[in-house]
């Protein structure tokens, strides 16, 4: 355990986080892939050029040394990480490799202010945290349905809107167990791609008779193209194989929780399309919201369709036309717990609007798409 002068040591640093935090994690992705460009396979590439990932960093840390007295305060968000962590195949030999270049990153960026004394500080205060997830992830590994990248079928590739392709791939070789609401992990080596690329989708559908259920939508930033996006929308077809890790992720509808609300936007509709699922199939009141531009725009038509013949009240709105969601949307939801995924330009607002309802944190969980950069649960 690190001791109590060292953690006066992390709480001093906190101020230079706060201001050289992003500065700091992408000195450190830079120096880390040109000293050990294999793991240019397992991180998202995408995601470093346009800044998230570096920024997604530097907000864990910072609120690992905000909770320094009370690690305990960040659990949740360790497991939703460690979850990542597990389908990506990270293992307990990539710690060292992180710690080392993170501290080289701070001092790189900080010079003469990255004293002896802070470097050492944080060098025990990271092997902690990292003996956390190493811990953490061990158990998920053991409770994995499968272990590493196994190889799919895909048995079926519908096009459910210009930007959004649904697969369902299946396997005779493994246990497709899984949770409403958890993700899959997509292995591919797109032709001309220097790396291996590694993708999360969450599992569209509790019914896995004809295989697990994903939908991938076609990611374009500015000038930026999502390298596997684009690669399964146009470069897999009916027959081809994928290779999958086991499913991960610890959003899920709780048991004791009977009426619902689901909030979702555009592609965020995806995990809480299998909860829902899954909540009608026993019996819960369920009732779903969804945003999305417009009629051409709306995917799942055929689960809609489904959940409303079961009993789900099933409310969908268009932006081009209708504006977006607001409070008016989730009226006479004072007494359901809410679940709700989608970008964090999305979730902001609905928690806010949620929030002014006077509905309270705890009755409301979330997803968010693309690396955590809210810290709103910590």
């Amino acid at each position: 355990m690190i001791t109590e002068e060292k953690k006066e040591v992390i709480k001093a640093t906190i101020p230079v986080l706060e201001a050289h935090g992003t500065e700091i994690t992408s000195t450190f992705y830079q120096n880390m892939f040109k000293a050990h460009p294999e793991l240019l396979n397992i991180f998202n590439q995408t995601n470093q050029k346009i800044g998230d990932q570096p920024k997604a960093l530097a907000m864990t840390v910072l609120a690992a040394a905000k909770h320094i007295d009370n690690l305990d305060a960040i659990v949740p968000h360790v497991v939703g990480i460690a979850h990542k962590h597990r389908a990506l195949e990270i293992r307990p030999e990539h710690y060292p490799i992180v710690g080392k270049h993170l501290l080289e990153g701070i001092q790189e960026v900080l010079g003469d202010q990255a004293t002896p004394e802070i470097i050492d500080a944080w060098g025990d205060y990271y092997n902690q945290i990292a003996q956390v997830f190493i811990d953490v992830e061990a158990d998920m590994y053991k409770a994995a349905a499968w272990d590493g990248f196994k190889p799919f079928i895909v048995r079926k590739k519908e096009v459910m809107t210009p930007e959004i392709v649904r697969f369902t791939v299946d396997s005779d070789d493994v246990d497709k167990t899984f949770t409403a609401g958890q993700y899959i992990t997509v292995k591919v080596k797109p032709s001309g791609y220097p790396y291996e690329a590694l993708r999360h989708y969450s599992i569209c559908s509790n019914d896995a008779e004809d295989g697990i259920t994903f939908a991938v939508k076609r990611e374009v930033v500015d000038d930026k193209k999502g390298v596997v996006s684009n690669y399964l929308h146009d470069g897999i077809e009916e027959g081809d194989a994928l290779f999958l890790s086991a499913p991960a992720g610890d959003f899920k509808v709780e048991e004791e929780h009977d009426k619902l609300l689901f909030i979702a936007g555009g592609v965020g509709a995806t995990p809480v399309m299998a909860m829902a699922e899954e909540a009608v199939s026993k019996g819960k009141d369920v009732k779903f919201v969804y945003s999305t531009f417009n009629e051409d725009h709306l995917p799942f038509k055929d689960q809609f369709e489904k959940l409303k013949a079961a009993g789900a009240d099933i409310q969908v709105k268009y932006s081009d036309t209708e504006g977006y969601l607001n409070r008016s949307d989730f009226a006479d939801s004072d007494d359901r717990e809410i679940y709700l995924c989608g970008s964090m330009r999305f979730m902001n607002p609905m928690i806010a609007e949620l929030n002014g309802m006077g509905i309270d944190d705890s009755r409301i969980h979330f997803e968010p798409f693309g690396p955590k950069m809210s810290m709103q649960k910590v």
